[in-house]
C-alpha cells in the first residue's frame, strides 16, 4: 500500500509512529466517548464533533487518531467486544462453549441496543474482536468442520443473536399493542383459507413464551444445525 493510500481498516494503521510528543488521545479514549454518546442518544447522534466535545478535542485533531467515521464505528465494535468475560480456554465442550459466546453477546447487545445492525454489517476483528473468534474456533478445534465452515458457524451465530436481540427490542418498544394488532391480523388472513399451513401453524402454537426461553430453545436448535457432529 503506498503512502498516500488510506485504508479502509484501522487496524492497518499504526496507532502512533512512536515519533514526537505524546498523544492527547488514544483509540480507546475515542471508543468509549463515541460508545457513551451512542448508548444515550442512538448511533445516528455519534459525529466526530460530539466526540471531541466529549474529549475536549478539536473537531480535525481526532482526524489524526481516525480518519474516517467507518474507523470509528470498528473501535466501537471492539470495545464492546471487549465486555466478553471468557475464560483463558475453551471447555472442551463446543455446545457449551458456543452457548457462553451467544449468551455473553446477546447481554453486550442488550447493552448497547444499537450495536445489533452496526455488527450485522461491518464484523469485529479488531484485537478484542479476534480473541473471541479465536476462542470460537479454538471451541469447534475437534469438530469435523473445515476453516470455512468454523468461520462461517461465527458469522451465523452472530447473525442469529443480533437478529433475536434486535426483534425483542423492538417488540418492546412496541408494546403489547402491535402484539394485539398481530394476532387480529393473522387471525383475518388465516380465515380466508389461502394460507393452510399458517392456520394449523397458530392452531397449534401455545401461549407466548419468554424471550429467554425462546432464545435458549433457538440457539440449541442452530448450534445442531451449524456443527452436525
Amino acid at each position: 500500500m503506498s503512502s498516500g493510500e488510506e485504508s479502509e481498516l484501522i487496524w492497518l494503521r499504526p496507532e502512533h509512529s512512536g515519533r514526537g510528543p505524546r498523544p492527547a488521545h488514544s483509540r480507546v479514549s475515542i471508543a468509549r466517548a463515541a460508545v457513551g454518546i451512542a448508548d444515550r442518544d442512538g448511533l445516528d447522534a455519534v459525529t466526530m464533533r460530539k466526540v471531541a466535545a466529549e474529549l475536549g478535542a478539536g473537531t480535525m485533531s481526532l482526524y489524526n487518531y481516525v480518519p474516517k467515521k467507518e474507523h470509528l464505528f470498528d473501535l466501537m465494535l471492539d470495545l464492546l467486544a471487549g465486555e466478553y468475560d471468557l475464560p483463558e480456554q475453551p471447555s472442551g465442550d463446543w455446545r457449551a462453549d458456543l452457548t457462553l459466546l451467544a449468551r455473553q453477546l446477546r447481554a453486550i447487545l442488550t447493552r448497547h441496543s444499537w450495536a445489533t445492525t452496526l455488527l450485522a454489517h461491518r464484523p469485529g476483528l479488531g484485537p478484542n474482536g479476534l480473541r473471541v473468534t479465536e476462542f470460537h474456533l479454538a471451541a469447534l478445534a475437534d469438530t469435523r468442520l473445515d476453516g470455512t465452515a468454523k468461520m462461517e458457524a461465527f458469522s451465523q451465530l452472530t447473525g442469529f443473536v443480533c437478529q433475536f436481540t434486535d426483534w425483542q427490542q423492538r417488540s418492546t418498544a412496541a408494546g403489547h399493542r402491535w402484539l394485539s394488532d398481530l394476532v387480529r391480523y393473522l387471525q383475518s388472513v388465516t380465515a380466508t383459507g389461502q394460507y393452510p399451513h399458517l392456520a394449523t401453524a397458530l392452531a397449534q402454537s401455545t401461549a407466548p413464551t419468554a424471550p429467554d426461553t425462546v432464545f435458549e430453545r433457538d440457539l440449541q436448535r442452530l448450534l445442531t444445525v451449524l456443527v452436525d457432529v
